[in-house]
């Protein structure tokens, strides 16, 4: 499904719509098409543990050994037996592992939905930066919370909005219908849209307040990390690392 260009940067919608200031000259743009997204996005997991405010996503495994991805850095190969940054893993098997932090077990499975350990969104965010590794095919992927809810980011430096499918905001309990009602054109034609205001928008130890969004009435794989959130950050990229230093 190609969304509507109103999440991608060109937009044709009733009501005020405002384009945030660019998030920084360093990188270029990271937008691509909806169908080539979709092939090269490679799933993951990602917890919240309230306890210690971390985040763990079980990118994929390698042999018996789990790629784990622990508060955003550099994705680390930890067999079992094995601790890094606190995660202990117990067990490997097929495409999912058992791992333990804080004296709680969870069970990490390749492309299932996001869980939460201990509670919601994790501990208070007092973080400043954020540091993401491009997946295949060069996206950045993280997960994150919206309004506390888990959520899977994708970022497009493209895309004016935060912006979201109907059924994953029905999912975190969002009423995006009290929002702004607006219009979009996409390659199937005109479909409605609602324009919103989140809460807060979390990604990592670093969580912005007061988010302009964008819901499109379809489903979506993942939330387009937008300018909205974007432009509170200077950006730089080296290789295959985008750092997000928060501006305001």
């Amino acid at each position: 499904m190609i969304p509507p260009r109103s999440a991608c940067g060109a937009s044709s919608s009733r009501g005020r719509h405002q384009r945030p200031g660019k998030a920084g000259s360093a990188v270029a743009p990271a937008s691509a098409p909806w169908a080539r997204s979709l092939l090269t996005v490679i799933a993951g997991l990602a917890i919240s543990f309230a306890a210690a405010a971390q985040s763990v996503a079980l990118q994929g495994m390698l042999g018996n050994k789990a790629l784990l991805i622990v508060d955003g850095a550099a994705p680390k190969t930890v067999a079992p037996g094995e601790t890094f940054k606190g995660v202990k893993v117990l067990s490997t098997a097929g495409d999912q592992a058992v791992v333990e932090i804080d004296g709680k077990r969870q069970t990490l499975r390749v492309g299932e939905a996001p869980a939460s350990v201990g509670g919601k969104g994790g501990g208070p965010a007092h973080g400043s930066r954020i540091v993401l590794t491009a997946e295949s095919g060069g996206h950045f992927m993280s997960q994150g919370t919206i309004n506390g809810q888990a959520v899977r980011f994708m970022v497009d430096t493209g895309a004016t909005q935060v912006s979201m499918g109907a059924p994953e905001a029905d999912r975190i309990g969002l009423n995006y219908k009290g929002g702004q009602l607006g219009y979009s054109s996409t390659a199937n034609g005109t479909v409605t849209v609602w324009r919103v205001k989140f809460a807060s928008v979390r990604v990592g130890d670093v969580e912005i307040y007061d988010v302009d969004g964008v819901v499109v009435p379809t489903s979506m794989p993942f939330v387009l990390l937008g300018n909205s959130f974007l432009g509170r950050f200077q950006m730089k990229r080296d290789n295959d690392q985008m750092v997000l230093d928060r501006r305001y």
